[in-house]
């Protein structure tokens, strides 16, 4: 990955250092944030800053390499959510509980391959929650 100090700038900015698929903010992870390319390279993806956005450990490590993957709802295969091309408030709803719901296909494809409803995560959001620390920026 080549990405210029002036392009990861750019980045952190346009997403207020926050993850772009969980919405938690940098300081609340005790692991930087990482920088995922939403089409990886693997898959003909670039380091253009259109390919790129801010993922959390648990996010980016469990994302990896893919860009689809099962809906659960109806099994078929589906492109993951992609930030740059796609609102959040369109396909996710966060539920009272802090777990996150998908209102699509990709959103829903996306929180199971993220494993985002995890219990850890659950909580970790909504301790982040309690302090005013969640969530972070929507881009």
């Amino acid at each position: 990955m080549t990405i210029s100090r002036s392009q990861l700038r750019e980045i952190r900015l346009r997403t207020a250092r926050c993850c772009e698929y969980c919405l938690l903010r940098e300081n609340i992870q005790s692991i930087t944030i990482h920088v995922d390319h939403i089409v990886p390279v693997t898959h003909g993806g670039d380091d253009s800053s259109d390919n790129l956005c801010l993922a959390c450990p648990d996010c980016n490590r469990a994302k990896g390499p893919n860009v689809a993957e099962l809906d659960p709802l109806t099994e078929e295969p589906t492109r993951l959510y992609n930030p740059r091309e796609q609102d959040w408030d369109d396909h996710f709803e966060m539920n009272a509980d802090m777990s996150i719901a998908g209102l699509t296909p990709e959103r829903r494809a996306t929180i199971a391959l993220l494993r985002m409803n995890m219990e850890r995560r659950v909580i970790e959001r909504f301790e982040a929650w309690m302090r005013g620390e969640y969530p972070g920026e929507k881009t």
